[in-house]
């Protein structure tokens, strides 16, 4: 609980690290996760460190191992991740580790090369037997001609040569067959057309189905072509145009004996390449299956690997002892662990001088750390959300547990609505060894998270829905109304209380719509509900009359309290930073100044409870009345809540304007009469100071602390240093606005604890609209449809609670609740400006595998 309540005390720590011992030390410190390093190096640049060269051989082996990684996803092979991190590996692994993964990389890019190769060669095969096949129908052959020539088909729109004007010009007939883009076909035609002058003919047709591009892999669809040219110079042009268009060229036979003779060939060396490539694809299998299996602790020790060095690379080298140095924060109660992490990497590394460490003192404000469970983490993020609590400061977070989810669930409070999100949160909290929910997306990864705070946020919304007595905006009659309707009948009493009250009878009752039960008429009410808001307030007209009137002064009262707590917290940050004096001139007066004025609001609201009875409620003054005359000073006599009331009301306001000035001044004023009056004594401490030294009051305390602590001793030209350094008027103007900001915030804190009240308004007039607009509706049918219809009215019920009420609703109050933690309760003592202690552990890095991989 002292951890909680308080950040852990911590230390500066040297470690002296043997050269040979310092990678295996600093593997065993990672391990354990004890220390955060300070950079010794801040001045040198990352190129100019001891061991850039070993980090840029992580880089490498990283690099390579990613390479490993994604030929494996890219063949669907599953990557088996440990159970157990792997340790970093020795430094006589190293080499040998980098040895086997060069050369296994350096096999599968020569075995994925040729992969892609004889991949390539299957597909141009396979596209030049389309070619064959789909050209053959272009062209027929004709006995009356010679052999060497074939003959087009004629077309019906254009007068071409014949076979014999071009054989008696003699112009050489020329073919281009190949496949080219299904887009690029018409524009190809025109182009061919244009540049060629009409002296080529083009035939293309359509393939049945979609080819892969042997280039880029992307599978689309192709057309077959056939380009007729008579001359050489013609035949220039119509190639250039091919390879402008990309198009796949492939030589054309002249006769049918030779494309029969290619088909018979090309199909021998598919089946071939089909052979090959099932062999390659097979051996590259079995090799990526051999690498599966170690590439989770590959990773895993690399990345420790390269942390460690990253590490080393923060330290010292001292030339003459030949070793490391290096300072980290570490807690005082890890200090042994600290020495057995740097015996343990000694022994692993065979030193026969052993590694060692010792504690310097330092002024430097050390990192806060605050450990944490998987329950109380939740709550801590909410207040390390708002900043880092200062070293040794008070924690809020002890106190979130409880007043977060309260608070919260004063806005919520809805038995069903709550019972519902209890139910959720402990479905996470039973499943959270899942490793699905851990790794999901980030919404579900963000309630995963929280599931602890839900769980509370729901339990106490159960409770508050029992004081509201609401679920699903309905009441639950669980021990009887305290209410008689049958006592309000003249019949029951006697003639003497039948003319003290306003009695019903049977006339009254016929022609009266609304009727009023009257509390003061014996046998009427019977005694306060045990538990929570009697049910019958649920039948009556003015029940939000009533309920605004109690969640408004529940809000006032729960705010102040709260926010009392927060300056009474602010007592014990002064109290352990020996700032005593802060406690008489800030704590005490901000005390009177709150609850002379709204402690008093309290105790009016409270004591009319108590003191005014239903008989006597009548002539009960107005607590918003009494509280405006408190500062109006009425000439008039207004009678009051109780005797003297005047008197006291004078008295607290005499009280708080004395507290005003006090707090403006009085802080200032004390620091100046210390740096004036009062001898400078010795500044020399023990270890490091437990207060910040980057204010004027700090400077101005330093001899009143050692005053505290019975150090009399003198220190020259202290006092010069002090003076330099001390500026009345910027305390004073931090005094004034620190003061300002909190009598003005008195007074809005307080109104902004009115949104429990509006939010529990909100939240219980939504429920019992959408109850009216729905389940209403479905309850009233007549029993023949009404079951039909209300299947679906129950899920279209169920979708809008869960989605409007529960995510939304409980969204904003969840919202409003941090607000009221932040602003209106830790400003009262919570500083936040410290920086969180982030240890050097290599556990963290074990789960970032996962996302490498994808």
């Amino acid at each position: 609980m002292g951890s909680l309540f308080r950040s852990e005390t911590m230390c500066l720590a040297q470690l002296f690290l043997q050269s040979g011992t310092a990678y295996e030390c600093l593997s065993a410190l990672g391990e354990k996760g004890l220390v955060q390093f300070r950079d010794l190096n801040q001045n040198v640049s990352s190129f100019q460190r001891k061991f850039v060269g070993e980090v840029k051989r992580c880089e490498e082996l990283e690099r390579i191992l990613a390479y490993l990684v994604q030929e494996i996803n890219r063949a669907d092979i599953p990557l088996p991740e440990g159970e157990t991190s792997p340790p970093a590996p020795p430094l006589k692994q190293v080499l040998e580790m980098q040895e086997q993964l060069q050369k296994l990389e350096a096999e599968l890019r020569e075995v994925t090369k040729n992969k892609e190769r004889l991949r390539k060669n299957l597909l141009e095969l396979t596209e030049y037997t389309h070619v064959l096949r789909v050209s053959k129908a272009f062209v027929r052959r004709d006995v009356q001609f010679e052999p060497t020539y074939e003959e087009f088909p004629p077309l019906e729109n254009d007068s071409l040569l014949d076979y014999s004007c071009m054989q008696r010009l003699g112009a050489k007939l020329g073919f281009v067959s190949g496949l080219i883009n299904q887009g690029k076909a018409e524009a190809f035609g025109k182009t061919l057309w244009r540049a060629c002058r009409g002296h080529s003919i083009v035939t293309h047709a359509e393939l049945e189905g979609p080819l892969e591009d042997p280039e880029t892999g992307e599978v689309i669809k192709w057309y077959v072509f056939l380009i007729s040219f008579w001359g050489e110079q013609i035949g220039h042009k119509v190639k250039k145009i091919c390879d402008c268009y990309h198009c796949h060229v492939y030589p054309y036979p002249n006769t049918a004996e030779e494309r029969r003779e290619i088909q018979e060939g090309l199909n021998t060396r598919i089946q071939d390449l089909y052979t090959v490539l099932h062999k390659t694809e097979d051996y590259l299998r079995q090799v990526l299956c051999k690498a599966a299996e170690s590439v989770y602790s590959r990773v895993i020790q690399v990345k420790k690997m390269k942390a460690i060095y990253h590490m080393l690379n923060m330290c010292s080298f001292d030339v003459t002892n030949k070793c490391l140095i290096a300072e980290v924060w570490c807690p005082e109660a890890d200090l042994h662990e600290l020495r057995l992490a740097l015996e343990e990497g000694s022994r692993e590394s065979g030193a026969s001088i052993p590694s060692f460490m010792n504690t310097i003192p330092t002024k430097e404000t050390p990192p806060t750390l605050i450990r944490t469970n998987k329950f109380t983490e939740g709550f801590q993020n909410i207040v390390d959300a708002y900043g880092v609590g200062s070293y040794r400061e008070v924690n809020p977070a002890l106190f979130t547990i409880v007043t977060f989810p309260f608070l919260f669930a004063v806005m919520f409070g809805d038995l069903g609505h709550g019972f519902v999100m209890f139910l959720f949160a402990l479905l996470l909290v039973l499943n959270e060894d899942h490793p699905r929910l851990s790794q999901s997306q980030e919404i579900v990864r963000m309630f995963f998270n929280g599931r602890y705070i839900l769980l509370l946020m729901g339990l106490f919304s159960v409770y508050t829905g029992l004081i509201y007595n609401d679920c699903f905006s309905k009441s639950v009659n669980l021990f009887g109304s305290g209410w008689n309707v049958s006592a309000m009948y003249s019949s029951g009493h006697s003639a003497a209380e039948q003319r003290k009250v306003m009695l019903w009878n049977d006339s009254v009752v016929r022609h009266n719509r609304v009727l009023q039960l009257d509390p003061s008429v014996p046998g009427v009410f019977r005694g306060p509900y045990p538990l929570g808001i009697d049910p019958i307030w649920n039948l009556a007209t003015n029940r939000l009359t009533f309920l605004n009137s109690f969640k408004m002064k529940m809000s006032v009262i729960l705010g102040i309290i709260h926010m009392t707590f927060g300056v009474i917290l602010g007592i014990f940050n002064h109290l352990h930073f020996r700032k005593k004096f802060n406690i008489y001139l800030v704590s005490i007066p901000e005390l009177l100044f709150m609850l002379c004025i709204f402690g008093y609001l309290v105790f009016m609201i409270v004591y009319k409870w108590l003191v005014y009875s239903a008989e006597t409620s009548r002539v009960a003054p107005s607590i918003l009345i009494e509280f405006i005359n408190m500062f109006l000073f009425p000439a008039s006599d207004t009678g009051g809540l109780y005797p003297g009331q005047e008197h006291v009301q004078r008295l607290l306001l005499v009280i708080t304007a004395l507290s005003v000035p006090v707090l403006f001044l009085g802080k200032p004023l004390f620091l100046l009469w210390l740096h004036r009056g009062r001898s400078c004594f010795g500044v020399s401490r023990s270890g490091y100071t437990l207060v910040r030294k980057d204010s004027e009051e700090e400077v101005s305390l330093l001899g009143s602390q050692d005053i505290e602590e019975g150090n009399n001793q003198m220190e020259d030209g202290c006092r010069e240093v002090t003076c330099e350094e001390f500026n009345f008027g910027e305390i004073l103007m931090t005094q004034v606005i620190h003061s300002i900001e909190y009598c003005l915030g008195c007074i809005s804190n307080t109104a902004s604890y009115l949104r429990l009240w509006a939010l529990s308004l909100a939240h219980a007039q939504l429920s019992d609209v959408l109850w009216a607009m729905l389940m209403r509706v479905g309850l009233r049918v007549d029993t023949t449809y009404g079951v039909l219809l209300l299947l679906p009215v129950i899920a279209l019920f169920a979708v809008l609670t869960i989605f409007i009420l529960l995510i939304m609703e409980g969204l904003s109050a969840f919202l409003h609740a941090i607000r009221l933690h932040w602003v209106e309760f830790q400003n009262k003592f919570y500083v936040g400006a410290g920086t969180k202690f982030v240890p050097f552990s290599l556990r963290l890095l074990s789960s970032k595998f996962s996302d490498d991989m994808a």
